[in-house]
């Protein structure tokens, strides 16, 4: 993952004119273009796009999978040009439909999952991980191919991320935000 300086791009805007085609997070004015993504990231990408986009069918809330922008710390449509924070998650849950804008959505959305690679592993357990919970996304997963691992974060009532709960092979997991789906670990990571 390539890291440019802050003086290079610094908000959504400045961003719009040299990022077309590429994905990458903006955070706090410093910009992260993202390495194509391995062909297993890819996979559990799609087995989860599978698996919530059919629980989600005929629900209120919907899955979205990137290129797809979160402007976490804006209000509404008239700050997204000056935002300096704007996240591309590998899948974004969102429950709020009037929140969608331009490329993306305003705001935190219900649940995202994060899928890492060796060059993402900080940014998503450090600094997006910060944002999240800053921000109030419910449900924070980070989903390691590699080792077959996946944790999950649950936003308390103080604000903060609770202890994470951490699945592997053979596991189920009860999503949090959608109390009736149980999902089987085995099934995220068919390789």
């Amino acid at each position: 993952m390539e890291k440019m300086q802050k003086s290079d791009v610094n908000t959504y805007s400045n961003l719009k004119r040299i990022s077309e085609n590429q994905v990458y997070s903006l955070i706090d004015g410093t910009l992260f273009l993202h390495a194509a993504p391995s062909w297993q990231h890819q996979k559990v990408l799609k087995e989860l796009m599978i698996i919530f986009g059919n629980y989600l069918k005929d629900k209120d809330c919907e899955i979205f999978s990137a290129p797809f922008d979160v402007f976490l710390e804006a209000k509404d449509e008239s700050e997204i040009e000056n935002a300096t924070t704007v996240v591309q998650p590998d899948l974004t849950i969102i429950c709020d439909k009037s929140k969608l804008a331009k490329t993306g959505y305003i705001g935190a959305p219900k649940m995202i999952i994060e899928i890492t690679s060796p060059s993402t592993v900080r940014l998503d357990r450090v600094l997006k991980f910060n944002k999240y919970e800053a921000a109030g996304v419910k449900e924070y997963w980070i989903v390691e191919p590699e080792n077959k691992i996946i944790t999950c974060f649950v936003l308390e009532p103080d604000g903060r991320y609770g202890r994470p709960k951490i699945f592997s092979e053979g596991d189920i997991i009860k999503v949090a935000t959608f109390p009736d789906l149980e999902i089987h670990v085995d099934e995220i990571f068919k390789i």
